[in-house]
């Protein structure tokens, strides 16, 4: 007859040390937490009193909903949340594209690619006030440099670069596009040399040519990198502020005014802290919705199948 085998003891689910991990990430998760949490809640308080600076705000008259219901019908911000969205598409999709493709095309050890990368970065490294003082000269319709290159090179006549809509807007795009850029570009340069070489060199062994091993096998092994990129510019489009107000004051008309510059402009401007409260919880919200779908449909979840 054969033993039977002793039944396997069960571990007891709070250990010795169980708790050790957690003790040490407590102080920084509450840091975080009173960050995060206490500006969201104090916004979303103040969005329900008619509150101006000078005031105490337990002189305020509380006005409910009157904000949030307000907001839904003011054509404003609605204009300002529309420039926002079309502007993020554009700068997004434009920086995501340069940022990989310089990322590609340096991300190999060839002659000037430490310059090359230095040059890219520059841009990063200037303040977003001191790039809307710089690019706001540039545009400058009287001194700018731009109108006169294009009138020297190509016999372009002076634009309005800051005084037109259309021109304005692009003119924040462009400015958009040349300071980000190099974020994107960084974040994807680093993860392309972090991957394994073995995984590339089998590719090539496989026979896969280039558009196979870019499409195929480094920007699918960099997706989260990628994604984390997305987020963060996606967040900084919706919280830029400081180029718009330096360049064009969001104008001509409200053409370049996001919707950050709004709220800003609401608070300050004309001493309306609860209704820019108000529009800074449909910020809030608009950003977590998209982040929350973005994440989603980059990290779906699996089938128990697939477990």
């Amino acid at each position: 007859m054969t033993a039977e085998l002793p039944a396997p003891v069960a571990k007891p689910r709070f250990e010795s040390g169980f708790l050790t991990p957690y003790a040490f990430i407590t102080p920084a998760l509450l840091v975080m937490l009173g960050g995060l949490l206490y500006p969201v809640i104090m916004a979303f308080y103040l969005s329900f009193y008619d509150w101006e600076i000078g005031r105490d705000l337990e002189d305020a008259p509380f006005v409910g909903m009157t904000n949030f219901a307000r907001m839904m019908t003011d054509p404003q911000v609605w204009e300002v949340l529309w420039v926002t969205i079309r502007f993020g598409f554009w700068t997004i999709t434009i920086e995501m594209t340069l940022g990989v493709a310089l990322a590609l095309l340096l991300e190999k050890p060839i002659r000037g690619a430490s310059v090359f990368r230095t040059i890219f970065i520059l841009p990063l490294m200037v303040s977003p006030v001191v790039v809307g003082l710089i690019w706001r000269y540039l545009f400058d319709a009287r001194i700018g440099w731009i109108n006169y290159y294009l009138g020297a090179w190509f016999g372009i006549e002076p634009q309005v670069w800051l005084g037109d809509a259309q021109l304005a807007f692009f003119a924040i795009v462009f400015t958009d596009i040349w300071q980000w850029t190099p974020f994107i570009f960084i974040i994807v340069i680093a993860g392309l040399q972090a991957l394994p070489s073995e995984v590339v060199e089998a590719s090539t062994i496989d026979g896969a040519n280039w558009y196979q091993q870019i499409f195929l096998v480094k920007l699918p092994m960099i997706k989260s990198i990628l994604v984390i990129a997305l987020l963060m510019r996606l967040i900084d489009v919706f919280r830029g502020m400081e180029v718009m107000l330096i360049m064009t004051g969001g104008g001509p008309g409200r053409s370049t005014e996001l919707l950050s510059l709004h709220i800003y402009n609401r608070a300050f401007e004309t001493q309306q802290l609860g209704y820019a409260s108000a529009i800074s919880v449909l910020l809030i919200a608009i950003v977590f919705g998209i982040s929350t779908l973005i994440l989603t449909m980059a990290n779906p979840m699996k089938s128990r199948a697939d477990v």
